[in-house]
């Protein structure tokens, strides 16, 4: 399917449409005989409702039109006399799951930015926040409060947790069931909307979290207007979407919809697309191949252009290869073996994900060659895992040092503010920042914040609850007590405090954030994602420092750099020969720079290179050989 045609495809929307004669209703439901639109005008009584027969247009489509039906009205279907469900392609749910979906015309809104620029690949920076915890008040409005802290920090796109209308109104957003609805409790779609424009307008990307792969488990009612659900597949979170089988036109046409929804009238600049290792299709073409293109179309169509990352732990290169490649096109994927690799080397954790990792030598393998299980054995899923990443440039893979997940998946919450020194915590920002990958920050890391991020969710179903308790310390092997997420505490404590004194170890924290933030943008050698070369110092018998290149040394106009990582606690001093005595600027040191001390920073040659216990330390030019 071409862009055109993905386009033209749309023209079979289920979202209400907005004409001069008045509102189209529309909605799939092939289970159904017969389908009744329940309707409330906003200026009239809750309990006053006019019932309107909705004719069948074909392929199980039911369609009906209402004259001076406006923004605010509320409505609802009712499948063979039963009871009135909320449109499954809602736009607001201003009275939660439950109730009555409410009208909202997408196309009124003013947008007061222009069509912007994509930012590149290498020049992408992500901060991923959560909108709850995010700020006090949590909210969308309250969000645009701390954006301008973002954009002092350097980050260069938000990246928030997803926001589709879910039950209650505490969730990590994964429990979503109106997938075109922006959660009530934030601010609805109008608060989305403003969010948008405030980061626009002080030059900050903006992407969205989205889940199609399954719906949550409350106020979820598709199954009962069609096939949704796949016969074939399930997920680890429920069953899975139905792209495959019979009946799945209308369900990929649900999906690429809601792509199109959230960038063209939205004007988002991009989605991150969750654990699409549980998007199973075996079509033709494959799903994720026709959200890149509607999303490239949908972009297209007010003048500007989308990027589409995934979540997949499948270490698999036909993401983002091209598909006449076989690949799916898209832009950026996932690379979680940086995390893992990292995180067990420094606090020496062996259970669950992390038995796959912990070993020393595997840190300058993620480093040049992206994955570490690229088709070797995994204790952890007991088979062979992945594959190799076939030269592709850094640019192509999204790391971090944390994220929601790797803290909301432990017992606690703890985020590496907690669980690292603060000279840790630089040294993880350093290698993150400095690596040849997309780096993505988790809210409140920039400063070492320590309260917890945990798993919370106010469903209101009891038996559902207990699952959710249950669940929750089978699916991830979690140990000791766990915080009840269904508690209101759990949420109230995993927001941020957004605190740092001056001179504190937070401000240090933060001030390596943006200084490495802003070398990415402004060193040559850090553009160039595809030349890396990265081994241990003195060897990897007796690991001191690992050592990164970047910068090809065939460009001189590019430059080049050489990091240093202090891998342990202790002063190391590295010598050098009258040979590689060349003379180099030191460009930064973890650990000193924030003292602006000039002597810290100065060209210097004939003398060691002392680095303080867990430092980085960069310099322009090459100073060990790689055979050292």
């Amino acid at each position: 399917m071409s862009p055109i045609q993905a386009c033209e495809a749309l023209n079979l929307r289920c979202r209400p449409i907005f004409e001069p004669s008045g509102v189209r209703f529309r909605v799939w439901a092939p289970k159904a005989k017969q389908v009744r639109l329940c309707f409330r005008s906003s200026e009239a009584d809750d309990q006053v409702h006019q019932w309107i027969e909705m004719l069948p247009i074909g392929q199980g489509y039911f369609e009906v039109q209402v004259a001076d039906a406006k923004t605010g009205d509320r409505y609802g279907y009712s499948l063979n006399n039963g009871p009135v469900r909320p449109d499954p392609c809602s736009v607001w749910q201003p009275d939660g799951v439950h109730k009555l979906s409410a009208l909202y015309d997408v196309m009124s809104w003013e947008w007061n930015d222009t069509p912007r620029p994509r930012i590149a690949l290498n020049e992408l920076s992500f901060y991923e926040l959560h909108i709850g915890t995010f700020t006090p008040k949590g909210t969308f409005d309250a969000a645009i409060e701390q954006l301008p802290d973002l954009v002092d920090l350097g980050v260069t796109a938000i990246e928030i947790l997803p926001v589709a209308q879910f039950p209650g109104g505490r969730n990590w957003g994964y429990d979503g069931v109106h997938l075109f609805a922006a959660q009530n409790s934030y601010g609805g779609p109008d608060g989305l909307r403003r969010l948008i424009n405030a980061a626009h307008d002080l030059g900050l990307a903006v992407f969205l979290d989205v889940v199609l792969n399954h719906f949550g488990p409350e106020g979820n009612y598709v199954a009962e207007f069609g096939p949704y659900y796949s016969n074939r597949y399930t997920t680890p979170w429920g069953p899975a979407f139905n792209f495959d089988d019979r009946d799945c036109d209308p369900v990929r046409q649900f999906a690429l919809e809601s792509i199109w929804h959230w960038i063209a009238d939205f004007r988002l600049d991009g989605l991150r697309l969750d654990a699409v290792h549980a998007m199973f299709d075996i079509s033709p073409q494959h799903i994720l191949a026709a959200i890149k293109q509607v999303a490239d179309a949908a972009a297209a169509s007010r003048g500007g252009t989308a990027t589409i990352v995934v979540e997949s732990l499948m270490n698999d290169v036909r993401m983002v290869q091209p598909t006449h490649c076989g690949g799916y096109a898209l832009d950026a994927e996932w690379n979680e073996d940086f995390h893992h690799a990292w995180l067990a080397f420094l606090l020496g954790e062996r259970h669950g994900k992390y038995m796959d990792f912990g070993d020393v030598v595997e840190l300058p393998i993620v480093m040049e060659q992206t994955f570490i299980n690229s088709g070797r054995y995994s204790p952890f899923r007991g088979r062979r895992w992945g594959a190799p990443a076939g030269g592709l440039p850094g640019e192509r893979f999204v790391i971090g040092v944390q994220n929601h997940d790797h803290i909301g998946n432990r017992a606690l919450g703890e985020r590496t503010g907690y669980l690292l020194s603060p000279a840790m915590q630089r040294l993880s920002a350093s290698l993150m920042l400095l690596s040849p990958f997309v780096p993505l920050l988790f809210m409140g890391e920039e400063y070492g914040e320590t309260n917890p991020f945990l798993f919370f969710c106010s469903f209101e179903d009891p038996q559902l609850i207990e699952n959710v308790r249950v669940g929750r310390r089978r699916d991830y092997d979690l140990e000791g007590e766990i915080p009840d997420p269904q508690a209101e505490e759990s949420f109230k404590a995993s927001k941020l405090n957004w605190s740092w004194l001056t001179d504190s170890e937070g401000e240090r924290t933060r001030k390596v954030y943006q200084r490495l933030l802003l070398a990415r943008r402004q060193w040559p050698a850090l553009q160039d994602t595809s030349f890396r070369q990265a081994w241990l110092w003195p060897n990897s018998q007796l690991p001191q420092i690992l050592v990164l290149n970047r910068g090809d040394d065939s460009s001189v106009e590019k430059g080049t750099l050489q990091a240093f990582f202090n891998l342990t606690d202790l002063e190391v001093q590295i010598d050098f020969s009258a040979k590689e005595s060349e003379r180099f600027q030191i460009l930064f040191r973890s650990e000193s720079m924030h003292r602006n001390n000039e002597d810290d920073l100065k060209v210097s040659s004939n003398r060691p290179l002392r680095l303080q216990g867990h430092e980085c330390l960069v310099i322009d030019g090459r100073l060990l050989p790689r055979d050292a």
